[in-house]
């Protein structure tokens, strides 16, 4: 029999969740029971998920900043795929927030099941008040200071000094890149072999996603068993989806603008890496596809393909930074909070951070979205409010990734003149 495949057993346990919350919900002393026995293993599992977020942004960030040494033989084209992937990446946080904030999927939710929410998260929320109350009695440079730790074991201990773990991380892998090779070696063959481990126990923590999505919704229809709780969902899942397509857009454009090639030729060329990155959700896992359509179908030299596309596929992630800029204003609109503008700043700025060491792996995403969370005082809590549809999103916005990278491959290289005629030849091209 061919095995299930692991988002098909998320959407299974999803609907199991929502099932037995309901049916526990209308039992007496069934919500009791899920919150005693079942709520408990939805809590393991997103300990498990914040568990790694310190080690994932050490063990990504310093591997993908420490690989760019080739910087130093190619400063043009590295500077150039740096610039043009930090500046897609704020593109993409910045469509979400406006999206999220002009739709407001959260506010769908009605008055008496926010304040529900509230209720069972109370902790969190007066958590919340008072950074926000300390933070609007701070300097204007407060931010500028919080960003470089005194002491970066005290800043890898609390999950809400994520931006001064990922200032340390890049930090640090600037200093490898500036020090000889033969030194660097052993510090950076360790920080790969890092990656490995933490990019496997996130396959680990993922095979009990199933189990984890059906104690939190569970968890979740008992506490707040309001049909409009899932109408928000549609429509958050719907203002992320509009993003992407935005983002898709604007890809089309620039390569238009800055190549001439038509949107057709575009997307002919990279459909098929496309398809793949939509199907496996891993950038990483579709990197030799896409490589081959960007040099083969797209006319990218090798030289540049080479460079640009695996730096892509560590550090660009686009669709993940729109998605977690929706995902942490909505929860925040779910649970009645009102982001201040400095706050939805601070989420562009750790969003676009956090995608850069995002791995290219399946569930990355949620593990980044923990550290956007906590970053902006929202309770990861109501990561229970999305987690029943991330697979779907996920699948999405990684095909997201991957056509941004191959947008940069392409404009990177009519930068440097590396771009010509496609060595392969669809029969209905039209460029």
């Amino acid at each position: 029999m061919k095995k299930l495949a692991l988002h098909w057993k998320i959407l299974i346990g999803m609907t199991l969740g929502v099932l037995v919350g309901v049916l526990f919900s209308n039992l007496e002393g069934g919500k009791e029971l899920i919150q005693d026995w079942i709520k408990p293993f939805g809590k393991i599992f997103i300990n498990s998920l914040k568990l790694i977020a310190v080690p994932l942004i050490l063990a990504s960030l310093i591997k993908g900043v420490s690989d760019l040494k080739d910087i130093s033989k190619l400063s043009k084209m590295g500077g150039r795929t740096i610039f043009i992937y930090i500046l897609t990446t704020v593109m993409a946080v910045t469509i979400g927030l406006v999206l999220v904030n002009v739709i407001k999927p959260g506010n769908t939710i009605t008055e008496k099941t926010r304040t529900e929410l509230v209720q069972n998260y109370a902790e969190k929320t007066v958590k919340y008040k008072k950074a926000a109350e300390s933070q609007k009695e701070s300097g204007p440079l407060q931010a500028l200071i919080d960003l470089v730790p005194p002491n970066i074991i005290s800043a890898s201990s609390n999950n809400r000094n994520m931006l001064q773990v990922i200032f340390f991380a890049v930090f640090f892998g600037i200093g490898l890149i500036l020090i000889p090779e033969e030194k660097s070696k052993p510090v950076k063959d360790f920080f790969d072999g890092f990656n490995e481990v933490i990019l496997k126990m996130i396959d680990l923590i993922m095979l009990a996603a199933p189990y984890g999505v059906f104690a939190l919704l569970a968890a979740l229809v008992v506490e707040s068993p309001s049909v409009d709780l899932f109408k928000a969902l549609a429509w958050y899942a719907f203002t992320v989806i509009l993003g992407l397509l935005i983002m898709i857009a604007l890809y089309n454009l620039m390569v238009y603008l800055f190549t001439k090639k038509t949107p057709k030729f575009f997307i002919n060329g990279i459909s098929p890496a496309q398809l793949l990155a939509f199907s496996t959700s891993s950038s990483a896992a579709t990197l030799p596809v896409t490589m081959e359509r960007v040099t083969e179908h797209l006319g990218v030299d090798e030289e540049v393909s080479s460079f640009v596309l695996p730096i892509g596929a560590t550090i660009n992630m686009d669709g993940t930074s729109l998605y977690q800029a929706v995902a942490a204003v909505f929860i925040a609109q779910a649970f009645g909070m009102d982001l201040s503008l400095s706050a939805q700043l601070g989420i562009i700025v750790t969003a676009t951070l956090a995608s850069i060491g995002s791995a290219a792996v399946p569930g990355a995403g949620m593990v980044m979205l923990i550290i956007v969370l906590q970053q902006a005082g929202i309770p990861e809590a109501g990561l229970a409010l999305i987690f029943a549809i991330d697979r779907p999103l996920d699948m999405c916005r990684t095909t997201v990734n991957v056509t941004g990278d191959a947008t940069v491959s392409m404009l990177v290289a009519k930068s440097v003149g590396k771009l010509g005629e496609p060595k392969v030849k669809n029969w209905d091209d039209n460029y």
